[in-house]
């Protein structure tokens, strides 16, 4: 999995470097100017990720203020709630960003029989890299590239080991302010009872409008599937994001399963750049 990053790094930073020709170059020691940047572009509150990368130069922050998490496995239900999880968004060049997800404090519950079982404390750390393939500063369409490697550091869950994939965000703007997402994903993941790994897809499909000025609706579905376990769970997701301030967006919203054993989540988080 470690060299499956390492790769992946230098493919994107490959890509980077020939986009970057016949062009002014930014980069993490030649900021973006602040008269010159995007419109600023969140990876939340929808599963479905951005492909437009953080401007060079500059760090962008996109936290759940607080979730909370329920999950019905097997007779069991599981809470889990987390404070300030985080990812870290900073800008290395014109087309390539560089992230760390934070999961800061974790407490867990999961009941059984009349019994139950609490658990506290940081969570794991993920680094990811998003290599903008097209569409990052013009056109209706962009696509992205988004690897990840996930490390093991929670003590507050029973995951020990590493877990990774690969990530494709797309999006579309539509008439009439209208903008589609749409991702496909592959992860291999640790499984339940912690012994090996599991490989699992994800796709989705998110759309956006603005309900007023500044405040803007998010609907999304979509799917995982087990591919060793041959088991699907469809989601739908519903949230809202309003602009506060210039670069500072608030949000709210729900993920709910349609399964059974599906996870339910709902959020307050908070984005900002600098």
């Amino acid at each position: 999995m470690k060299k499956f990053l390492l790769l992946s790094a230098i493919f994107l930073v490959s890509v980077s470097t020939l986009q970057a020709q016949n062009k002014e170059v930014y980069n993490l020691f030649h900021p973006v100017p602040k008269e010159n940047l995007r419109e600023m572009e969140t990876d939340r509150p929808d599963i479905t990720e951005s492909p437009i990368t953080t401007d060079a130069g500059h760090l962008q922050v996109e936290t759940d203020l607080f979730r909370l998490e329920k999950t019905h496995e097997e007779g069991s239900l599981k809470t889990t709630r987390l404070f300030n999880q985080a990812n870290l968004k900073l800008g290395i060049s014109g087309s390539t960003a560089i992230q760390m997800v934070v999961q800061n404090y974790i407490s867990q519950k999961e009941s059984k029989d009349g019994l139950s079982e609490r658990s506290n404390g940081i969570g794991d750390l993920t680094l990811r890299i998003k290599q903008n393939l097209l569409g990052n500063d013009k056109g209706d369409f962009a696509v992205a590239l988004l690897p990840y490697l996930k490390f093991p550091t929670a003590s507050a869950l029973r995951d020990d080991r590493y877990e990774g994939g690969v990530i494709v965000p797309m999006s579309l703007k539509l008439g009439g302010e209208w903008k589609l997402g749409m991702q496909v994903e592959l992860d291999r993941l640790q499984n339940e009872d912690g012994e090996g790994h599991h490989t699992q897809l994800l796709e989705s499909l998110t759309a956006s409008h603005p309900l007023l000025k500044k405040l803007d609706a998010v609907a999304e579905t979509y799917y995982t599937y087990d591919i060793q376990a041959h088991q699907w769970n469809n989601f739908l997701n519903a949230a809202l994001q309003l602009e506060v301030a210039k670069d500072i967006k608030i949000d709210g919203g729900l993920n709910y399963g349609i399964q059974h054993e599906a996870m339910r989540s709902y959020f307050l988080g908070l984005s900002f750049r600098l």
